[in-house]
């Protein structure tokens, strides 16, 4: 009787949890036919990104996870979102979900490579993959197994959670006709692409996102590069450059993730797990039907109404890249046994997937832009 007691005078709710773990148990008694009835637990999770709020595509869909997680789950799952200044730093996020401070983070991982530069791999690298060859490397050639075991190190589980496609070369004050026209540039593009641009001369500058436009504006950096015309006609980067180059070497299909803090992720139920999972892949793929719908629209605006003049980055400038990128590789692969293994694994899809991609997609599209003159 006193546990039937205690039971039924837990009407007001018995709140129990730990602050590591975000796991919420919410428990409530009620007299019915059967007994005290008991609510499943409730799971509080904390999640801290690297782009300011409401941003389109990138925090729009980070956002947009976080209340699938939450509508899958009938709402007993409930992930609070921080945008990129409003907890903790944007760059700091990685720490404050390593640490258990909170349980999520959605960001590009390749800003973690000063920690470890296979970290660059599950983002994008220079010459790298699509998205559709980023998702096969991922699934079925052995890419999440390597994140597992990179993002273990760091107390992480890492989640596919968006992609941006390929990428724009960037935004310029000049036109860019030679590598030569590099050195001594000042450029805002992280990851081994900035790497890349060391090897020419350049130096590359690493900023989030909310702070580009006003460096750009200042003359604090020459050039940027950001994601895609969607984005960066919100950013307005018009305003300060109107050289916009394509295509971008170094995030040919730049994908997003879902941190997950390990210790967490582990105390989930295998249900749960799954669950997060499924909202994580589908908003890879939402959010790529989304900037796949909205870039050419975005172009041409920023060309009719903008004034951007869109300029093809040459031959010559590409083998530049091409030539710098492998010395850059080079150096990734001397770091550790880790690092070297990362690389291969995504060397041998880049071979396989790309082969085939060479002669379906990329060979289909080419013939029908021919025939139909697009």
């Amino acid at each position: 009787m006193k546990r039937r007691d205690l039971l039924i005078g837990a009407v007001g709710g018995v709140v129990v949890g730990g602050a590591a773990t975000g796991v919420v148990t919410s428990q409530r008694g009620g007299q019915g036919a059967r007994g005290p009835g008991i609510i499943k637990d409730r799971i509080e999770v904390a999640m801290v990104s690297t782009w300011p709020r409401d941003f389109p595509g990138l925090g729009t869909g980070a956002q947009r996870f976080a209340e699938r997680v939450g509508e899958m789950s009938d709402g007993r799952i409930v992930v609070e979102y921080f945008a990129g200044g409003e907890r903790v730093k944007p760059f700091d996020s990685f720490d404050e979900v390593a640490s258990g401070n909170a349980q999520m983070y959605h960001a590009a991982d390749y800003y973690w490579k000063g920690k470890h530069p296979s970290w660059a791999y599950f983002t994008a690298v220079p010459f790298g993959l699509t998205y559709t060859e980023m998702n096969a490397w991922i699934r079925f050639g052995g890419g999440q197994e390597l994140w597992d075991e990179l993002a273990a190190e760091s107390n992480l589980k890492g989640l596919m959670c968006g992609n941006t496609g390929v990428q724009m070369g960037g935004w310029f004050r000049k036109e860019m006709n030679s590598a030569d026209d590099f050195k001594g540039l000042k450029m805002r593009i992280p990851g081994l692409g900035g790497d890349v641009l060391t090897k020419l001369g350049a130096s590359p500058v690493s900023l989030p996102g909310s702070q580009i436009y006003e460096n750009l504006v200042s003359g604090a950096i020459d050039a940027t590069e950001w994601v895609g015309p969607w984005n960066d006609n919100a950013m307005k980067f018009y305003e300060a450059a109107k050289y916009y180059y394509y295509p971008g070497m170094h995030e040919p299909g730049a994908m997003l993730s879902c941190g997950i803090n390990k210790d967490f992720w582990e105390s989930l139920s295998q249900a749960d797990r799954v669950m997060i999972e499924a909202a994580a892949s589908m908003e890879n793929d939402v959010m790529m039907s989304e900037y796949n719908a909205k870039n050419s629209e975005a172009l041409r605006r920023l060309i009719s109404e903008q004034g951007v003049q869109l300029r093809r980055f040459n031959d010559d400038i590409y083998d530049a890249f091409g030539r710098a990128a492998a010395e850059v590789f080079a150096s990734v692969v001397d770091h550790s046994a880790l690092a070297r293994r990362v690389h291969n694994s995504f060397v041998r899809a880049r071979e396989d997937v790309g082969a085939w991609a060479k002669i379906s997609d990329q060979e289909y599209v080419r013939q029908r832009n021919r025939v139909l003159g697009l």
